[in-house]
């Protein structure tokens, strides 16, 4: 049985802190090798380009060694940038060696870091021994044995795997990149859930068979009713098994972009990956029987002759083969979006008419969300289900498609496009959202806020980001007036403003919007003042909502609606629930609902076959 260690789970985590503040410290080098003369001791800073902001990254020398990295200054996202600056930098440090791979997940962070420590040395007076010194020695084991192997440390794969856990199972969780959290890092966070103790305070009528009619009229009724009532039905439940594993929810609730109402709930502290460092403390701190076994991709399902799946094969970035022994697997791998050969094979639906080349980006982290989960389930006799039910979402960065910056979310902005016309109603269903953004010249708009949004430069918004970093990083554009900001974007000033009157109309109810967007009076406020921002943005992949075909006991199933022994889905990798639209906010509603279930089921199946 593969031995359990705080050690173990915290490599490849987010709970690895920057070397600096860990204290690490080199031993000493060999000097003299290759002419090497020893380094000019102190500290040294170099500025880098970060993916969000520019960071300086501090190191300091001995003579003969490096001996500590500090870059926590950076803006760089919590449980990514941050969590690959951790685990890089206690990398170097350990190896002294700059023949370090970039974190698989933040290679944008990574490739500045390395470059920080590097200009570092060069001012401490020599790279030569850095350059020169081999980079670590992975750690990974040839085999492991567990009750239950979850292929995906993503917001599903990591519910899946506690649920397991908490059911009396010993994890295997199999992460294709070197950070943990998937899509779920990189969100929002909102989560629906019907929620009266919250609502009511705030003066929301709501119900869960209202939150099911949403959800199944918002996939244009081709969801699955059993798999949606389930969704819906445990929504809640969720919200509770989070918070009394450490999650903190904020005491109010929203409405995500294209949620269809007010039930979205956002954690205290910035966006999803608040969810991803809640449950890495659970696991630490209870010592739950959870392992994670980074940097490896899974390749094959094993089975055995009855074609029970009994375990994962998969490939460390090494090169080395990593086998996982165990009679349960949950597949938790995500979706394909940022497969563009896969994505386009498949787009026969709602978008069949748009071209989803890699001129559309996809918000998901690239090395993630390539369909991997489907082959692995489908090899194992799974069937596929609605895979041209592809989401776009209108807040993508151009040229990325990454969700960055300015968002398309929450209250007290306006969409307008190039010309400065408003041509939608903010609150639209993403579906509609991104058709209408696709009818405006050259498919593309304006998000527009002001102070209202960002009171302050320097404070950061709920995804963590601010505005001062948004400009350094030459993303947004700033202005004190909207005759200014129509000619920085180069809008027409007077429908620039005929936009924001009329918007101003629409919350004081002396006008109803042409568009159908619906003011809430106790969230909406009349935009009047500057500083004004501009943010421009795309329609972007978002959500695959086809994927491996399940049941409500979250067992993946052939064609015939057979269960696959031994193997379980969830989350985004899984088709059937949200039909050919996704709400704002169902995702990980999704992904915590049937990731327990997911995990609380083969944890008992594993338990029965043992």
């Amino acid at each position: 049985m593969a031995e359990y260690s705080r050690r173990s789970f915290l490599k490849g985590s987010a709970l690895v802190g920057a070397a600096g503040a860990m204290g690490l410290a080199a031993g000493c080098g060999t000097s003299g090798a290759g002419g090497f003369e020893g380094y000019v001791p102190g500290d040294y800073t170099a500025e880098v380009s970060g993916h969000n902001a520019p960071f300086t990254v501090k190191v300091s020398f001995t003579k003969h060694a490096l001996g500590d990295i500090d870059a926590s200054g950076s803006q760089e996202s919590l449980g990514v940038g941050k969590s690959a600056i951790g685990t890089l930098s206690h990398a170097i440090v350990k190896s002294q060696s700059l023949a370090c791979d970039a974190v698989t997940g933040a290679s944008i962070t990574s490739a500045a870091l390395l470059q920080g420590v590097k200009d570092c040395a060069s001012q401490a007076g020599d790279t030569s021994e850095l350059e020169a010194a081999a980079g670590p020695v992975d750690d990974v084991m040839d085999e492991y044995e567990a009750d239950v192997c979850v292929v995906g440390g993503g917001g599903a794969g990591l519910a899946a795997a506690i649920s397991a856990a908490q059911a009396g199972a010993r994890v295997v969780v199999m992460e294709k990149c070197g950070i943990l959290g998937g899509s779920t890092n990189v969100s929002e966070g909102a989560l629906n859930a019907v929620d009266p103790e919250r609502q009511e305070k705030q003066g929301i009528e709501d119900s869960v068979e209202t939150f099911y009619e949403a959800t199944l009229e918002g996939g244009h009724n081709e969801g699955t009713p059993e798999l949606v009532h389930f969704l819906t039905d445990n929504a809640l439940d969720s919200v509770h098994w989070m918070e009394s594993v450490g999650v903190r929810f904020k005491d109010e609730v929203g409405s995500a972009t294209g949620s269809l109402g007010q039930r979205s709930h956002y954690p205290a502290t910035p966006y999803g990956n608040a969810y991803i460092r809640a449950f890495q403390r659970y696991i630490e701190d209870t010592g739950a029987t959870v392992q994670i076994v980074d940097e490896t991709a899974a390749q094959t399902l094993v089975t055995d002759a009855s074609g029970a799946v009994t375990g994962v094969m998969g490939l460390h970035r090494s090169g080395k083969e990593v086998t996982v022994k165990a009679p349960a697997v949950v597949i938790a791998t995500g979706g394909f979006g940022a497969n563009v050969a896969y994505r386009q094979e498949v787009n026969t639906g709602v978008w069949k008419d748009v071209v989803l080349d890699d001129r559309i980006g996809c918000t998901n982290i690239k090395p993630c969300a390539q369909g991997d989960g489907l082959k692995l389930a489908e090899g194992a006799g799974a069937a596929l289900t609605g895979l041209a039910d592809i989401q776009l979402h209108p807040c993508g960065t151009p040229g990325t498609g990454l969700m960055e910056d300015i968002r398309t979310s929450g209250r007290n902005r306006i969409f307008v496009n190039k010309d400065g016309d408003r041509f939608v109603s903010e609150g639209a269903a993403r579906d509609a959202l991104c058709k209408a953004i696709f009818a405006q010249p050259e498919s593309t708009y304006w998000v527009v806020v002001n102070v209202l949004r960002y009171p302050s430069p320097i404070t950061p918004d709920r995804n963590g980001a601010t505005i001062e970093n948004m400009l350094a990083q030459k993303h947004i554009v700033a202005a004190d007036t909207l005759e200014e900001l129509a000619a920085a974007t180069g809008m027409d000033p007077a429908k620039l403003k005929a936009s924001i009157d009329a918007y101003n109309a629409i919350v004081d109810g002396s006008q109803e919007d042409e568009f159908g967007f619906k003011a809430d009076n106790t969230a909406d406020a009349q935009m009047t003042e500057g500083p004004w921002y501009a943010c421009r943005k795309v329609p972007t992949v978002h959500h695959t909502m086809g994927g491996i075909k399940i049941n409500v006991e979250s067992q993946a199933v052939d064609d015939g609606g057979n269960p696959i022994a031994g193997l379980y889905a969830c989350g985004e990798c899984t088709g059937g629930i949200h039909g050919s639209n996704r709400l704002g906010g169902n995702a990980i509603c999704d992904c915590m609902t049937f990731g327990r279930n997911a995990g609380k089921n083969a944890a008992e199946y594993a338990g029965a076959t043992a």
